[in-house]
């Protein structure tokens, strides 16, 4: 008889490993996008900048594009829980509060820098506004269904369904609405973060009223 052999060769990656990897790229992805255009960009330099194989980057993302979508998914888990525990007489600005940007400025961490030009990009390249777009496809059911636990409806119910639309609808607006107007020079950083923190809390303050 023979001893069984090892098992040989590098560990699996953990999920939460996997989740940084992800991440790493979506970051390189966006500085690329943003200084070199989208169609410059190729997946051997998004790789490169990650010190990953092209290879990798297609196995995590199935496009170029799509490689910044952890930027734009990062936020939607915190919104509804937020919006799950929001207390009845608190305003909706104050249940975000205070770090508003970082809630509702759809890209993650140290990216909200770049929000306005990476936004901008939606305007001109389809695939990345098709992944943009699809992002807020996928928050508003997760959002209704925040909203139907908050009131204690079924989950089925249309009214957190059309509320959860609507808040929706106003963060987008607003955050395309702050790319827009920023279009010609972008602020710095401080300057950058006031501006899109006024926007969004001007876009709650409008939609409050119908979330009630």
């Amino acid at each position: 008889m023979t001893a069984a052999r090892g098992r040989t060769g590098r560990p699996p990656l953990t999920e939460e490993r996997k989740a940084e990897i992800r991440l790493e790229i979506a970051r390189a992805a966006v500085d690329l996008f943003v200084t070199q255009g989208v169609a410059a960009t190729t997946g051997e330099q998004i790789g490169q900048a990650v010190g990953v194989s092209a290879r990798t980057v297609w196995r995590y993302f199935p496009s170029k594009e799509a490689c910044v979508r952890p930027l734009f998914t990062a936020g939607i888990g915190m919104i509804a829980a937020r919006l799950r525990e929001w207390a009845t007489g608190q305003s909706l600005e104050d249940i975000f509060a205070p770090e508003l940007t970082a809630d509702l400025g759809v890209v993650a961490g140290p990216e909200r820098g770049a929000v306005g030009a990476l936004v901008r990009l939606t305007r001109t390249e389809p695939d990345l506004r098709a992944v943009w777009l699809q992002t807020y496809d996928e928050a508003e059911p997760v959002f209704a269904r925040a909203l139907a636990e908050r009131a204690g409806l079924p989950a089925d119910d249309v009214r957190p369904a059309i509320q959860a639309a609507m808040f929706n609808a106003a963060l987008r607006a607003a955050v395309e609405h702050y790319a827009w107007r920023t279009a010609d020079a972008e602020p710095d950083r401080a300057t950058a973060e006031a501006e899109l923190t006024a926007t969004l809390r001007s876009a709650l303050a409008v939609v409050a009223a119908g979330l009630g």
